[in-house]
């Protein structure tokens, strides 16, 4: 059961995210009820996987280990996809359980994923920093910051309003949001 029913988007919302390819996925239903909480959501999350200084790979890495860390299901569930479709590979999902030994990884990528476990662990030590400032500049620096913070935040928010993995929501759900999307059940 949902904690919050999913709405419809907001057409202007529903049009960007057409526009763009993507799909209209349960959390954007969710954050629905706050339309301009929604907006400032998908501005700042796309911006963090769009026009970046590090590598889309790199910060799918760290997503998919915020989102094991969490036990996000929902997380896992949308980034596995995008972070193949970036070349992240099978050997490394296998391993990101064991990245600090895994011979999947390399220096840098462990430097990343070392930010990624001390940010939701909420410290972040001295020797961390020193690992980056050898394999990113300061802008890169601060974008995998806010990726690894922002994304160990989402498996929060999903967590609190009990947003359902696509396909898994209650019946009624399915039927109302086909019902509002057109003959079809189309949702963009």
């Amino acid at each position: 059961m949902t904690a919050i029913p999913l709405a419809p988007l907001p057409p202007d919302v529903a049009e960007s995210v057409a526009e763009a390819g993507a799909q209209q996925v349960n959390l954007y239903h969710a954050l629905s009820h706050a339309p301009d909480l929604l907006r400032a959501w998908i501005h700042f999350a796309w911006a963090l996987r769009g026009h970046t200084a590090t590598s889309r790979r790199l910060r799918e890495l760290m997503i998919l280990r915020t989102a094991a860390l969490h036990h996000s299901q929902y997380e896992w569930h949308q980034h596995r996809r995008m972070a193949r479709e970036v070349g992240v590979t099978e050997y490394q999902v296998a391993e990101l359980e064991m990245w600090r030994t895994s011979d999947a990884f390399e220096p840098e990528e462990r430097a990343a994923l070392a930010l990624t476990d001390a940010i939701i662990a909420g410290h972040v030590p001295e020797e961390i920093i020193g690992e980056l400032e050898r394999h990113f500049d300061h802008a890169q620096r601060v974008e995998l910051t806010v990726t690894a913070a922002f994304y160990a935040m989402v498996p929060r928010v999903l967590d609190a309003l009990a947003v359902p993995v696509e396909g898994r929501e209650p019946e009624r759900t399915r039927q109302r949001r086909a019902a509002s999307a057109g003959s079809d059940g189309a949702l963009g």
